[in-house]
């Protein structure tokens, strides 16, 4: 009967409220009721276990939903270890995420614990291959396991429900919507400069955007943005996942902007929401989207401002890839990602036999 560990330490740090909290949480759910119901795993054995509660040699396997280049997380462990590694954008783009000698040396010893993996499991092709290269660890030995969005986003049908999530938000009738961090990887002066040159109003969902931040060389764009004063710029800070479904369904077009993402989770949520998308033709997005939107070059400020016209005054374009992007969209679930994830385990433990 396998024995293996999961750490939930995203579950109770700053990672809560961020994509790999929302992975580890929806992960760890789809992981038990498929061990639960599926008699292929219903003899495995998992325990959710944070830092040092309990000795590592207990277990046949160990997971680690998580990776931080700059902290010390992974263990030096005989017992076979898989990682997520859910992006290395501040490795990928070095002089936009500075970290000092300290996080430099951390970063060494991470990426030598990172590289005694048995498997490293990431979300997309993308990132396969930036590990790969960025570690110098066999191509055969990452697997890809897709994230997928909650299926409370989906297209809703009730207007007194959207316009009273309209007017908690005081929302514009029309708007293009972005939510998600504001690192420099995200891109978002191109988009709200895109907005101010088009007079078409933004709104910015997030607590980035409206929370106080120190002045580090990685919240530049946070804190160019928080000096930005128009009333094109919608900021609404935190939105809680009740209401967020509401939001996107609201949007006129929901715009992914980013120079580089590991998934693109906010894209996947638009999607499924029936909503415009408009995404960076770059990264994981063009993967996830699967021209099921428009696409534009994020190095060009120009093209994002020419497809944000072109889709903001196409109504049948948006039609056209809201369809799409529905039946795109169906391809993605939890219970998929962890019959995926429980394969991966399952090729760990044949090899430790």
């Amino acid at each position: 009967m396998p024995k293996i560990a999961i750490n939930i330490s995203p579950l109770s740090d700053g990672n809560q409220v961020r994509g790999v909290g929302y992975y580890t949480k929806n992960l760890v759910s789809a992981l038990q009721t498929e061990i639960k119901s599926n008699p292929d795993y219903r003899d495995y054995q998992t325990k959710l276990i944070t830092r040092n509660t309990q000795l590592l040699t207990d277990f046949d396997l160990i997971h680690y939903p998580y990776f931080d280049p700059f902290k010390l997380t992974l263990p030096v462990s005989s017992t076979p270890l898989i990682v997520t590694v859910h992006d290395l954008i501040p490795k990928e783009y070095k002089k936009h995420f500075p970290v000092g000698i300290r996080g430099e040396i951390k970063w060494l010893i991470q990426k030598l614990r990172l590289k005694k993996a048995k498997y490293i499991i990431v979300p997309s092709l993308y990132v396969k291959n930036v590990v790969s290269k960025i570690i110098n660890y066999p191509l055969e030995q990452i697997f890809i396991t897709p994230e997928a969005a909650d299926p409370s986003f989906r297209p809703i049908f009730s207007p007194q429900r959207l316009k009273s999530v309209q007017k908690k938000y005081n929302l514009p009738d029309k708007f293009v919507l972005y939510v998600g961090d504001l690192n420099w990887n995200k891109n978002i002066p191109s988009l709200v400069k895109a907005c101010l040159n088009l007079n078409y109003p933004l709104v910015i969902v997030g607590s980035a955007a409206v929370s106080k931040v120190v002045d580090h060389p990685w919240n530049r764009d946070i804190i160019w943005l928080q000096s930005q004063s128009s009333r094109l710029i919608h900021k609404t800070g935190f939105v809680p996942d009740t209401d967020l479904p509401f939001i996107f369904n609201l949007a006129t077009i929901y715009c992914q902007p980013s120079f580089s993402e590991g998934f693109g989770l906010p894209l996947l949520q638009s999607m499924q929401s029936g909503t415009a998308t408009l995404f960076a033709d770059y990264s994981s997005l063009p993967e996830i989207s699967l021209s099921s939107g428009l696409s534009f070059n994020p190095f060009l400020p120009e093209d994002l401002q020419n497809k944000l016209s072109l889709l903001w005054t196409n109504p049948n374009l948006r039609q056209k890839y809201i369809k799409k992007a529905i039946i795109r969209s169906q391809e993605f679930s939890w219970k998929n990602t962890a019959l995926l994830t429980l394969n991966i385990y399952r090729q760990a433990l044949d090899a430790k036999k």
